[in-house]
């Protein structure tokens, strides 16, 4: 056994610690989480990751210490949630102006679709391949940008940033497409 595999095996909780743990405070510190997330299936989601945890590297933490623990681990799991999600929005409000700005005399024609859905592409592939990468996991993957981040082994804020890049770009190259369509019109 190496020496960081004997300190994560002294990290850990017992099954019967994590349990009575649970048992006295699951019920309060999901209300907690509440709070923070305003929905139930996450705060379920972090309450559990928040367990997960304590049954990792509880046993580092004194028994007297462990409900403060407990919700500080579960306050700051709630909040890199929220984060995500706020960044998720932030891209669709973004992305918004593709079915805003793309300027058409009937938009709901099977035609003028494909038309915006080809251009939407082409400009993708035009990208240089570092921000075609981001916007391939984000769009088509789904990916948070946090796992985006953590797969490209790259910081969240230079993945952000990429993203960033990419829509503006994007929304160069499609503008050109569209003032060159109202010429030819």
């Amino acid at each position: 056994m190496s020496k960081d595999d004997a300190a994560l095996t002294e990290a850990a909780l017992d099954a019967a610690s994590v349990e009575a743990c649970y048992r006295e405070h699951a019920d309060r510190l999901q209300r907690f989480v509440w709070g923070v997330v305003r929905d139930a299936p996450t705060a379920a989601d972090v309450v559990q990751a928040t367990f997960v945890k304590l049954a990792a590297l509880g046993g580092s933490v004194e028994p007297a210490a462990r409900k403060s623990w407990l919700y500080q681990v579960a306050y700051r799991e709630a909040l890199a949630i929220r984060r995500r999600q706020a960044t998720g929005r932030k891209v669709d409000e973004r992305l918004q102006w593709l079915h805003e700005g793309w300027d058409s005399a009937a938009p709901d024609t099977e035609l003028v679709r494909g038309e915006l859905i080809d251009a939407v592409r082409q400009a993708i592939e035009s990208l240089p391949d570092d921000l075609k990468q981001i916007v391939y996991l984000r769009t088509y993957e789904e990916r948070t940008f946090a796992e985006i981040a953590e797969q490209l082994q790259i910081p969240l804020g230079t993945a952000l940033g990429r993203m960033r890049n990419a829509l503006a770009k994007l929304k160069t190259s499609l503008a050109k497409l569209n003032q060159q369509a109202k010429r030819e019109n």
